[in-house]
C-alpha cells in the first residue's frame, strides 16, 4: 500500500473544485469496469463520501487510484494536507454531515489512513462478496499536545451533540451555496477559518469527551486549544450569525438552530473566546435562563421521566408527533397512555386552534424564534370526547443524546384538583404504639437501631461508642435544622420545599437523601431522591409511584411508614429483608446508590405518619451512629411541618379556586346573541382573587352583562367576590332598575357586609330585538372600560359611564352611558389581569389590547377569546376574566 497506485491501478489527479467529486465518481466506475454492480454502486459511493473530505478538509488538489485484484476492490485517495487528521463521528442516520467515514467503515471490507511527511492517503477495500467489516481501521485521534486549556465547566453532552452537528450542517450549507455562486455576504476567506476552527473545536472536544466517564451527563471538561484561536473563533461566529439569517430566510436546505442550541453555542464561544485572553470560567449552569433556552436544564430527554412525573406530561419529537406521554395527562384527557404514543399532537388541540399551533410550531422550525416557549399560556386541550378542558401550557425543549430535539408539554390544570391529603390512608391506623415484626413493640417518639435483623441495637461494627468519632457540633446541627426548617416555610411549593430542604442534608449530613408521602388514595409516592453529586447516579429515576405498604412488607421503609422509628440501617442489606416488592424496591436504592449506613424516620404531623425520610451515607463516610438518630428525628418534625402547612396552604388555594369556578355561570343562550367567556387563575403567584364576570336574562328579556374585580388575591376576595356576585344578580333581577340604580343598591348592600371591601364592577344591558339594532346601557364603578371591535377591525373604547368603586360611597350618585353595538361586531369585558404589566403605562396596555383585538375581529368568537387568552394573558401576575358580546342578526334569505 505504500505506492498509490500499486500494480495494475488507475490514477487521476483531481483539483480543488467542487466537481471533482462527480469526476471522481465517474473515474472508479471506468476503473473497476467487470466486477458486480452492486459493488460498483458500493464503490462510487465510498469514493466520493472521501473526495468530498478531502476538498472540505485538506483543500489541496486530490490523487484518487483504484484497481481490482483478485476480485477485491482497492480504492486511495491522497490529498497533500498530512497535519489534518481524520475525525471519525459516530453519527446519527439522519443528521446531513459528518456521516463519510462512518459510511465507509461500515460498508468497506477493509480501510485505513496513511500519512508521511508531504501527504495523507485515506483508503479502503471492499471484498468480492461485499461483506462489511466490523474491525475499525482509522487509527487513534490526534492527541491535542499543545495549546491553552479551555474549561467548559457544567457542559451538557446531549445539547453540544445537537449544537456540533447545527454547526457542521450550517457551514457546509454555505460553502455549497458559495461554490453554487449564491452571496450570503461571507468572505471566502471567512468560511475557511470557521470550517478549520470549527473542525478544530470538534476534533478536541470530542476526544476529551471519549476520554471521560460515559455515565456523566453534565461533565466538566478541559480542553486544549491554540493560544491564538480566539478571533478564529470569532470568525466563525460571524459567519454562524450569517448563516443562521441565510436559513431563516430560507436562503439554505437546513433550518436554523432552536433557542437553547443557539444560546448553548454563544455560550461556547465566549468560553473559548474569553478564557484564552486571560478570563474566568462561567459555567453554563450560570447562564441567566433565557425563555425557551432554559440554560440550567442539564439532563438529557428520557422518556421514564415523563412517565414518572406527576404533573400531567406529553412530549412530542420535531414532526409533531406524540412519543411520551403520562398517566395524569392521558386521565385528564380521557386517554390511556399508551394509545397516545405516535399520534399527531393535533389530536389534543381544539380544531379552532390547530392551524394556529402548525402555524406557530413551523415558524419555530424555520426560524428558530420561540413564541411560547418557556412560558406559561392559559389555553383549552382538547379530551377525547370533544370537550375542553382549561389548562396552562408551558413547553421546554430537551435533546436525546444523539441531537434530536424533544419538546416537552406541562398540561396544569386551570381548576386543579385537590393535592395529596396529610391524612392517613383509609383503613391504616395510627397507634401510639405498633407491633414490630420481631414481636418488639416500638414506640412512636423513640428511635430504633435495627441492622439486618440484628435487634436493639446491637450491631457489628457501629460506632455506638467510638471515642475517635466526631459528629456535628451543636452549633452545626442547630444550623441544619434552622436552614432546613426556612427553606420549607419559605417555598409553598411541597416539592420544591423538600428539594432544596434535600441540598441542604447532603451538603451537612449525608451522601444522599430520600423523602415518600402518602397520598389520598393510600398510595406512597417518593417526592424527591436528591443526592450529593446528581450527575453521576441520576437519582430522578428512583422517584414516583411506589409500591403499596402490604401486609406482607416487613423492610424497613414499610417499618417506618405504620410508625416505628427512626431506625438505624448499617451496612449492605440483606435480600432476606424483603418481604414484598415494597421491599424490593427500598433495598434496590440503598444499593444502586451505593448507602452503607443510613437513618429511615418516619415523618408525622397532627399525630399521623405523612411519610418518610431516608437518609443515607456511602463509602469513605464515617457510617450513622445512635446519637444521629435525634438529630434526624428533629429533622423529621421539621420537614413535616413544613409538608402539612404546605399541604394546607395548597387546600386553602384550591378551596377558594373550586369556589371561585362554581361561581362562574353557564352562559345563557340567547337567540340573537353570541356569548363567551374565558376565566384564568395567575400564572406567577397561583393565587386565587376576586375577578369574575356574570350574563344572564332579566325578566324583561334584556341581557345583563357583567365583569367585576374585588381588591385581593386569596381566599377572602373570592369569598366577597362571591356575595357581590349573588347580590348583584338579585338586585338586578328583582328590580329590573337601570344599571346606574342597580349598582348604587350593590355598593349599599355590600357596605351591609364589610365596609373596608372594594371592587370595580360593570353592569350593562344588552337591548334590542333579533335583527337589532343594539345597545349597551352601562354603568361602570371604576372598571377598565368596555371594547368595542368592528367587523372591519376597527375599535374603540366605551369609556363613558365610569364612577367611583365599590365601597367608597353608596350614596354617591352614578352615571349611565348608552353606546350602539353593530351587528357582528364584538363587545368585550375584561379585568386588568389581560392587559397590566408591571413597569408599563396603562395607555400602552390598552393600546396593545386594542391592536390585538383589531387582528381579531373576523374570527369566531371562542377563537377570538382564546386568542386574546393566549396572546395576552401568558405568565400574568394576576386574574384574568373576559366576557365577550357579538349580536348576530339572522341569515336574510336568497
Amino acid at each position: 500500500m505504500g505506492d498509490l497506485e500499486g500494480a495494475g491501478a488507475s490514477s487521476r489527479r483531481l483539483p480543488r473544485r467542487p466537481e471533482s467529486v462527480a469526476e471522481a465518481r465517474r473515474f472508479v466506475r471506468a476503473a473497476v469496469d467487470g466486477v458486480a454492480p452492486v459493488l460498483v454502486d458500493t464503490v462510487e459511493l465510498l469514493v466520493s463520501e472521501l473526495v468530498t473530505n478531502a476538498l472540505l478538509h485538506a483543500r489541496t488538489d486530490i490523487d484518487v487510484s483504484a484497481r481490482v485484484e483478485d476480485g477485491t476492490v482497492h480504492v486511495r485517495v491522497r490529498d497533500q494536507r498530512p497535519d489534518r487528521k481524520l475525525l471519525p463521528q459516530e453519527c446519527p442516520a439522519y443528521i446531513g454531515t459528518g456521516q463519510g467515514l462512518a459510511v465507509v467503515s461500515r460498508l468497506a471490507s477493509r480501510y485505513g489512513v496513511e500519512a508521511d511527511e508531504a501527504s495523507k492517503t485515506v483508503w479502503f477495500e471492499l471484498g468480492p462478496d461485499g461483506t462489511p467489516s466490523r474491525v475499525a481501521g482509522w487509527g487513534p485521534a490526534e492527541p491535542p499536545d499543545s495549546g491553552e486549556h479551555v474549561t467548559l465547566i457544567d457542559m451538557p453532552g446531549a445539547l453540544y451533540v445537537a449544537s456540533q452537528q447545527q454547526r457542521h450542517t450550517l457551514l457546509r450549507e454555505t460553502l455549497l451555496a458559495a461554490a453554487a455562486g449564491f452571496d450570503l455576504g461571507v468572505p471566502p476567506e471567512d468560511l475557511t477559518t470557521a470550517q478549520d476552527v470549527s473542525n478544530l473545536i470538534s476534533a478536541r472536544v470530542t476526544a476529551v469527551l471519549r476520554r471521560g466517564p460515559a455515565e456523566k451527563e453534565a461533565p466538566s471538561l478541559s480542553v486544549r486549544l491554540p493560544a491564538d484561536a480566539g478571533p478564529a473563533v470569532e470568525t466563525l461566529r460571524r459567519v454562524l450569525d450569517l448563516a443562521e439569517k441565510a436559513a431563516r430566510d430560507e436562503h439554505l436546505l437546513t433550518l436554523p438552530p432552536l433557542p437553547r442550541s443557539g444560546v448553548f453555542q454563544q455560550w461556547l464561544f465566549d468560553q473559548i473566546i474569553g478564557q484564552l485572553a486571560g478570563g474566568p470560567a462561567t459555567a453554563w449552569t450560570m447562564v441567566p435562563r433565557e425563555s425557551g433556552a432554559s440554560p440550567v436544564e442539564l439532563v438529557p430527554w428520557d422518556a421514564a421521566q415523563v412517565r414518572s412525573s406527576r404533573v400531567p406530561t406529553i412530549a412530542a419529537d420535531e414532526r409533531n408527533r406524540i412519543i411520551a406521554a403520562n398517566g395524569p395527562a392521558a386521565d385528564m384527557l380521557g386517554w390511556q397512555a399508551d394509545d397516545l404514543l405516535g399520534r399527531p399532537l393535533t389530536a389534543l388541540i381544539p380544531e379552532h386552534l390547530r392551524e394556529r399551533h402548525l402555524t406557530a410550531f413551523t415558524s419555530l422550525l424555520l426560524s428558530g424564534q420561540p413564541r411560547i416557549l418557556g412560558r406559561s399560556i392559559p389555553l383549552p386541550a382538547l379530551h377525547r370526547d370533544g370537550g375542553l378542558v382549561p389548562v396552562r401550557l408551558f413547553i421546554q425543549t430537551q435533546e436525546t443524546t444523539d441531537g434530536h430535539t424533544v419538546f416537552v408539554a406541562q398540561l396544569t390544570p386551570r381548576a386543579s384538583a385537590p393535592p395529596a391529603s396529610a391524612k392517613a390512608p383509609p383503613g391504616r391506623s395510627r397507634p401510639a404504639a405498633v407491633q414490630d415484626p420481631r414481636g418488639t413493640p416500638s414506640d412512636l417518639p423513640g428511635g430504633e437501631a435495627v441492622l439486618d435483623g440484628v435487634p436493639d441495637g446491637a450491631v457489628a461494627g457501629a460506632p455506638r461508642n467510638d471515642p475517635d468519632y466526631v459528629g456535628l457540633s451543636a452549633l452545626e446541627r442547630l444550623s441544619l435544622l434552622v436552614a432546613t426548617s426556612a427553606v420549607m416555610s419559605n417555598t409553598p411549593d411541597t416539592e420544591e420545599g423538600l428539594r432544596g430542604a434535600g441540598r441542604i442534608m447532603t451538603e451537612r449530613l449525608a451522601d444522599w437523601c430520600a423523602v415518600d408521602l402518602f397520598a389520598d388514595d393510600a398510595q406512597v409516592q417518593r417526592i424527591c431522591v436528591v443526592h450529593r453529586t446528581p450527575h453521576d447516579l441520576r437519582p430522578e429515576r428512583y422517584e414516583g409511584l411506589l409500591p403499596p405498604v402490604t401486609d406482607a412488607a416487613r423492610g424497613p421503609l414499610a417499618r417506618v411508614l405504620r410508625g416505628a422509628g427512626p431506625l438505624l440501617l448499617t451496612g449492605t442489606p440483606s435480600p432476606s429483608q424483603s418481604a414484598g416488592p415494597l421491599d424490593t424496591h427500598y433495598l434496590d436504592l440503598l444499593g444502586h446508590l451505593r448507602a452503607h449506613s443510613a437513618i429511615v424516620a418516619p415523618l408525622r404531623a397532627r399525630r399521623q405518619v405523612i411519610g418518610a425520610l431516608t437518609v443515607a451515607r456511602g463509602d469513605g463516610r464515617q457510617p450513622f451512629t445512635e446519637e444521629d438518630l435525634s438529630l434526624v428525628d428533629e429533622l423529621c418534625r421539621g420537614l413535616a411541618l413544613g409538608v402539612d402547612n404546605a399541604r394546607l396552604y395548597q387546600e386553602t388555594r384550591n378551596i377558594a379556586e373550586r369556589l371561585q369556578r362554581s361561581l362562574l355561570p353557564l352562559l345563557p343562550n340567547v337567540e340573537h346573541l353570541q356569548l363567551a367567556a374565558r376565566y384564568a387563575a395567575s400564572s406567577t403567584t397561583a393565587q386565587v382573587g376576586g375577578d369574575w364576570y356574570d350574563c344572564f336574562v332579566v325578566p324583561n328579556g334584556e341581557t345583563a352583562v357583567v365583569i367585576g374585580d374585588v381588591t385581593g388575591h386569596d381566599l377572602e376576595a373570592a369569598v366577597v367576590m362571591s356575595q357581590l356576585r349573588s347580590m348583584l344578580r338579585g338586585i338586578a333581577v328583582d328590580r329590573q332598575e337601570p344599571p346606574e340604580t342597580v349598582l348604587r343598591r350593590l355598593d349599599m348592600a355590600n357596605h351591609t357586609l364589610d365596609r373596608e371591601a372594594t371592587a370595580t364592577c360593570i353592569y350593562g344591558l344588552v337591548r334590542g330585538g333579533p335583527d337589532g339594532p343594539w345597545e349597551l346601557v352601562h354603568s361602570s364603578a371604576g372598571h377598565l372600560p368596555p371594547l368595542l371591535t368592528a367587523p372591519d377591525g376597527r375599535t374603540r373604547y366605551l369609556d363613558a359611564g365610569s364612577g367611583l368603586l365599590l365601597g367608597m360611597d353608596p350614596d354617591a350618585q352614578r352615571p349611565t352611558a348608552t353606546d350602539m353595538i353593530p351587528p357582528h361586531s364584538t363587545l368585550l369585558l375584561y379585568t386588568d389581569g389581560l392587559i397590566e404589566r408591571r413597569g408599563e403605562s396603562l395607555d400602552a396596555a390598552m393600546e396593545r389590547l386594542r391592536r390585538r383585538a383589531s387582528d381579531l375581529a373576523g374570527e369566531p368568537l371562542d377563537v377570538f377569546c382564546d386568542e386574546l387568552l393566549i396572546g395576552l394573558g401568558a405568565d400574568n401576575d394576576d386574574d384574568i376574566a373576559i366576557l365577550a358580546v357579538r349580536p348576530a342578526p339572522p341569515a336574510t334569505p336568497g
